[in-house]
This record gives structure tokens, sequence and C-alpha cells, in this order.
């Protein structure tokens, strides 16, 4: 059995033993929770190890058919674009599960709201079966929904819990529809992403068909990665989350989408990619330039962090339209920078509501003296938050912008100034305002936890960032011979003409 499914199955199982204990056994659950969590962090960790740079294709794969007639079956494995994204999301589970111990009512249904989330989260990323694929991917969606609903924050919970419903639902639908429009147009019989590959590259879609179906995974999954204009229901989403939620979701599950235009749309429509990557450039500025101008405005810390989140999303679109191996790989590493930075971010967000009852930057002020722990951990992170060198989030920009500048000279330049001017302006003013300057009368009273285990979270997500920031080798190593292999060389050879269209016309029109 592939560790693969050791890594998506024990928060399932444990989700499921967790609906037989009597809901008085809190410490049990939450003891439960946790365990399982580290033990799936350290298989992800044992899987990234073993990784082997130099093999092609995927490894640790499991395939077990299910539906023969309609080719279903549950098929695992992974490459050098979801190697390290499971690895990324198994360690922000476990930084989540520790995080959430903050939760003190209805504590049996979140537990397992959270276990289910993770192993959704980790079998979308693991799956080369587009059923399997989108089934994972709802079920970490749905506990979203009820965990917001639930437990959420803020007089708006009740408002963002319907928002997000609405808007992830609807781009859940329209993928939907794209991978079934996949499946019809290619004939291949089969929801097996490797065996789809192959076939489509022996018989690849036709023009008309690329320029049917790209629109509809672009847009569907664009709604779930929440690109510009699509974006409102994130910052909105994510602030009234429950801090354990935020960061499995905003850290973790919205990769789903870019992860699903990496695997899917990339290599089988590179016809469509070309057409469309000016606007996807474009767009992207609006997530970069737009949201990161919003984020200066904001006066709520969980806001600022939602609208940066939204902004660096604008990094990973800027890699994907360049079309060239460079930026695809700072693409992935954007990814997986990102989610251990919004997860770490998020985190801390939630300890200083706790601790002070206020997310307001203007209510608080001189925090540092404190809380000089969390303070410092803050700092570090906001300062990955603009792109310093030492941590991922440079890395994967730098490696962006790199592979963006041949393509996109004015929209490259401008990401650029967005992140070192923008991103700078609105994390330092953050810092500045919540932990230098005065400290009110009312927050002589806070005392940082003395307690070992309430830190791990933090120095985990954040050695992560250092981790990979210092050596993007552990990466970038495993994402080329990936990313190169989803993207085919001559355009032309790879469209197939539409009805009326020949070679010649296919290739001008690109």
């Amino acid at each position: 059995m592939s560790i693969l499914t050791y890594i998506l199955g024990w928060p399932l199982v444990a989700a499921l033993l967790l609906c037989l204990v009597p809901r008085d056994y809190k410490f049990v659950m939450r003891l439960v929770a946790v365990v399982v969590n580290f033990i799936v962090m350290l298989l992800a960790v044992k899987m990234f190890w073993q990784f082997d740079n130099l093999a092609d294709g995927y490894q640790f794969e499991q395939h077990a058919t299910w539906v023969r007639s309609l080719g279903i079956g549950y098929h695992v494995g992974v490459d050098g674009l979801n190697a390290g994204l499971i690895l990324m999301g198994a360690i922000v589970a476990f930084a989540a599960s520790l995080a959430s111990w903050e939760v003190r009512e209805r504590e049996k249904e979140f537990y397992i709201l959270l276990l289910v989330m993770t192993g959704g989260i980790l079998g979308a990323f693991a799956s080369l079966d587009l059923f399997f694929f989108y089934f994972f991917h709802e079920l970490a969606l749905v506990p979203t929904f009820i965990m917001i609903g639930v437990w959420g924050r803020g007089e708006n919970k009740n408002y963002a819990t319907f928002q997000i419903t609405l808007y992830l639902s609807l781009g859940a639908l329209i993928s939907l529809i794209g991978l079934i429009a996949l499946y019809l147009r290619s004939g291949a019989n089969t929801f097996d992403i490797v065996a789809l590959t192959d076939h489509i590259r022996q018989y690849p879609l036709s023009a008309a068909d690329q320029g049917f179906i790209f629109p509809l995974l672009l847009f569907g999954f664009g709604i779930l990665i929440s690109l510009w204009p699509f974006h409102i229901w994130a910052p909105l989403g994510y602030g009234s989350a429950p801090t354990p939620t935020a960061m499995l979701h905003a850290g973790v599950l919205k990769k789903f989408g870019l992860y699903g235009l990496l695997r899917i749309a990339l290599p089988l429509m590179p016809g469509a990619v070309m057409q469309w990557a000016n606007v996807i450039a474009w767009l992207c500025l609006g997530n970069i330039l737009y949201c990161g101008l919003v984020a200066m405005r904001q006066k709520n810390l969980n806001w600022l962090i939602g609208y940066s989140s939204v902004a660096h999303m604008g990094f990973v679109f800027l890699g994907i339209a360049s079309f060239n191996l460079i930026g695809v790989t700072g693409a992935v590493m954007v990814m997986i920078a990102h989610g251990f930075l919004a997860a770490l971010t998020f985190a801390l967000s939630g300890y200083l509501e706790k601790q002070t009852g206020t997310l307001e930057i203007a209510q608080m002020g001189g925090l540092l003296r404190r809380l000089p722990f969390v303070g410092a951990v803050l700092i570090m992170a906001m300062f990955a938050g603009c792109g310093l060198p030492g941590f991922a989030n440079f890395a994967g920009e730098i490696t962006v912008f790199f592979g963006a500048w041949k393509q996109f000279n004015l929209v490259t330049g401008l990401a650029v100034w967005g992140a070192l001017v923008i991103g700078a302006v609105y994390m330092t003013r953050a810092i500045r305002g919540i932990l230098h300057g005065p400290l009110p009368d009312k927050w002589m009273a806070v005392v940082e936890s003395t307690w070992p285990l309430r830190k791990i979270p933090y120095l985990v997500l954040l050695t992560s960032l250092i981790v990979f920031g210092f050596f993007p080798g552990l990466l970038v190593d495993k994402i080329k011979p990936a990313a190169a292999r989803i993207l085919p060389a001559p355009v032309a050879a790879a469209v197939r003409p539409g009805p009326g269209e020949t070679l010649a016309v296919v290739d001008q029109r690109r």
C-alpha cells in the first residue's frame, strides 16, 4: 500500500473513530487530532525525503479500479508538482490542530470536521484520477462552510458563510463542467489523469474544444483561488473563520485550483493557455496591485492578512501565464511558501485575538513588550510576506519574475513594484501599529503563554519558511523535471486543427 494512502487515510479514519468517542472526553478528541496529524506530517516528511529527483514519472503510486465502465479508479501518486504541496499541507494540518485547542464548544464536531478537511485536502493533492481529485476537494470544502457558520468570529460570520458558500460552490460547479467536458471531448473514456494525458498528447484536443474547456477551468478554479475580480469572498471568509479553518483553507485548500490548472489545463490544452496568457497576466495585476492597495487601507489584522493572501495569488498566476520552465517552477514554489505563510499569519492573528479580544490595529500597540516571542515571529512572518531574502517567498517570487520578464515586461515590472513597495508598506505598517509605539494600559495585563506546546505551531511553520528560503534547491530539484513535462515544446504540434482549419492557420493564430 502506498504511503500516500496512509497520509490521506489516517485523518479520515480518525474522524470516524471520533464519532464513537463520548463528547465528554474533550482531551481525548484534541489529543487524537494532534497525534494523528503529527503522524501524517512525519509520513509526509518521509515521502518528501525519499522522493527521487532523478526518477521519471510518478512515485509512490497505487491504483485500484472502481467503476471500470467509466474509467474511474483510486489512483494516487506524486511527482515534483505535488510532493511539496502534500508536505506543506501535512505540516499546516499539524499546526492547525495545535492551534485549535482554543475551541471550547462542540469540540467533538469541530475535530471531526477538522480531520475530514485534512484528509480531503491531502487526498485532492495526491489523486491522479479526475473523479477523486474533485471528490476529495469537495470533501474538504464542505467542512469549511460548517466551521465558519458554527465556530466563526465576528458579527458578519453568517453573511460570510453564505457568501463563501455561494462563491466556492459556483467555482466548483464551473470547474466540474470543465472537467466533464474534458472527459467527454477527449474520447479516452477514462478519468485517470495519467492515461488521459497520454491519450490527449497522442490525439490532441481541437482548438475549438480547448477554447471551450480552458476558460471553464480557468474561471472555475479562478473563483476557488480568488482570482481578481472574483476575490471578494476571501477576506471576509478568512476574517470570519476560526483560526484552524483559516489556516487550512487559505494556506492549503486554496491551492487546489492552482494545482488543477498546472496538472490538467497546462499539459492538456497548451494552445488555449497561449491564447489566454495575456489575459491571465493582466488579471494577476488585479490581485497584486488592487488587492495590495486595498490591504494598505485595512484596519483589521485579519482583513489585512486576507487581502495580502489574495495579492500573493497574483504571483502564481503570473508564473503560470509565463508558460515557461522558470515561471512554472516559481509558481509552484510560491504556492508552497504562501501555504506556510498564510497559515502562520492566521495562527498569529488568532493568538493575538485570544490575548487582547480584538484585531483592530488602532487599538493595539507596544505588544512586543508583553509578547516577545509571538511578536518576533509576527515580524518575521510580515518580512516573509514582503518577499525578504532568506524566506521561501522570496525564492518563489524572484523565480516567477525571471520567468515572466521575457514574456510580459510591463506586467512583470508592475508586479515587482507591487511586491517591493505596496507589500512592504502594508506589512511594515502592521508591524508598527501592533507591536511598536506606546503600550496602552489595558494591555499591561497581557501575558505570553509559557506552555511550550503553544509555540510549536509557529516554530514549525516559521522553520519551514526559513529552510526552504535558505535551501530552495530542496524544492527546485523536485519541481523542475515535472514542470518540464507539462510544458509541451511546439504548441502547434499539440493543437489539432478545428473544423476548416489547417496547422498553418492554427500556428498563425497562436
